[in-house]
């Protein structure tokens, strides 16, 4: 184990030539990162997570029923033990030809059993006012922590000078109000890695923990080496778009339509300018050809440099979504009212629809004798569909 250590935390990886772990120990004068700080992020991330329920029950909910948002979900498909167990054990999208079978099986239309399927898929969906509550969560925290951000950033000189973030490293102290907020966001991520897979999942749940893969290791891998000040720059500029997204989702919740538009076209420009202009021009300028320049290459400068690339990738990806997402509003805009949030089933994890129901169309009715348990019938046979 210790032969493991020593090899993971090689100084000739983590820092530049000539420095050793013995020169950012902490002293009476000045205070470095350490390691063993960044145990303080699970308590905190479990706090956090702790918060978000409180403030989700007695804050988020409250202001969600003052706007008329209602907890009611979808409406409830009648129960039927032959559909639930296709929809259970084979598969959630019936083909057309196991559909037609399940329509000779059961004497219902072919138009029924299509419903029958939607109705029990909207009774996976959250509530508008679950929705609404989680979005109000993420829009207060990301209003804080940016706005604590750029109160921070604009008292020191790396903000008005990026090379500063390299003058006289590694040899940087670390100050309170650095130490608080890399820990605060770290902790932030964290919980939201956990917090996942209970929330709304969405269609971009593969990318999204990615992302927070890749952010809770490029936070503790800057924070070991002491990139904290650069970092600081990446996290705040990174939190400046996602309070808005928010605010627009939950304006679409309360069906406030002028607002839920006009915030996202804020996001929208704040996003791509961030993301695609500031972004690379400012911070991965300094990050690639000033940190050369001033410190030169090292193994674990490479990575860091790596990392904050996969993010402009994540970067770039998101905003052709938000793009397109925007062309098919300005068109479909030209024929009458247009939610950006709505415009697109497919483009975007945020694009939130509660339900996808369609009316009544003409046809049979369902038997009453198919609301109870049968055989399995076509249950077993037939071909299954790609979302088996």
């Amino acid at each position: 184990m210790a032969g493991i250590l020593a090899w993971f935390w090689n100084e000739r990886f983590w820092l530049p030539h000539n420095v050793t772990w013995a020169d950012l120990k902490n002293t009476e004068e000045a205070t470095f990162p350490q390691a063993e700080d960044l145990y303080l992020a699970f308590p905190l991330a479990f706090c956090i997570f702790m918060v978000r329920l409180l403030f989700e029950r007695f804050i988020a909910k409250p202001c969600a029923i003052a706007l008329n948002i209602q907890a009611n979900g979808p409406q409830i498909a009648q129960p039927n033990a032959i559909l639930e167990k296709v929809f259970t054990a084979i598969t959630k999208h019936p083909d057309e030809k196991r559909l037609e079978g399940l329509s000779k099986q059961l004497d219902w239309d072919v138009r029924s059993i299509q419903r029958w399927f939607r109705q029990r898929r909207n009774q996976e969906k959250p509530s508008t006012l679950t929705r609404f509550c989680e979005s109000m969560w993420r829009f207060s925290f990301y209003l804080y922590v940016f706005t604590y951000g750029v109160r921070f950033l604009k008292k020191t000189p790396w903000l008005w000078n990026t090379r500063h973030c390299w003058y006289n490293y590694p040899y940087q102290p670390l100050t309170t109000d650095l130490h608080y907020y890399y820990i605060l966001e770290l902790s932030f991520y964290w919980s939201l890695m956990f917090s996942q897979f209970t929330d709304i999942k969405r269609k971009d749940f593969g990318i999204m923990f990615l992302h927070h893969l890749v952010s809770i290791f490029l936070i503790t891998f800057s924070y070991v080496n002491n990139m904290a000040r650069v970092g600081t720059l990446v996290l705040c500029l990174h939190d400046s778009a996602d309070a808005l997204l928010e605010a627009a989702k939950m304006a679409n919740y309360a069906k406030f339509q002028k607002i839920c538009d006009l915030l996202f076209v804020m996001f929208a420009m704040v996003f791509i300018t961030t993301r695609l202009g500031i972004f690379p021009l400012w911070v991965l300028n300094s990050t690639l050809f000033e940190s050369w320049e001033i410190v030169g290459p090292y193994p674990s400068w490479w990575v860091f440099n790596l990392l904050l690339l996969l993010i402009q990738g994540l970067n770039c990806f998101w905003s052709y979504l938000i793009i397109k997402i925007a062309c098919k509003a300005i068109s479909k805009g030209k024929a009458g009212r247009w939610n950006p949030l709505h415009v697109s089933k497919d483009d975007r994890s945020d694009i939130e629809s509660s339900s996808d129901e369609d009316p009544e169309p003409p046809g049979k009715k369902p038997h009453p004798a198919a609301t109870t348990n049968g055989t399995n019938g076509y249950l077993l046979s037939g071909p299954c569909s790609a979302d088996d």
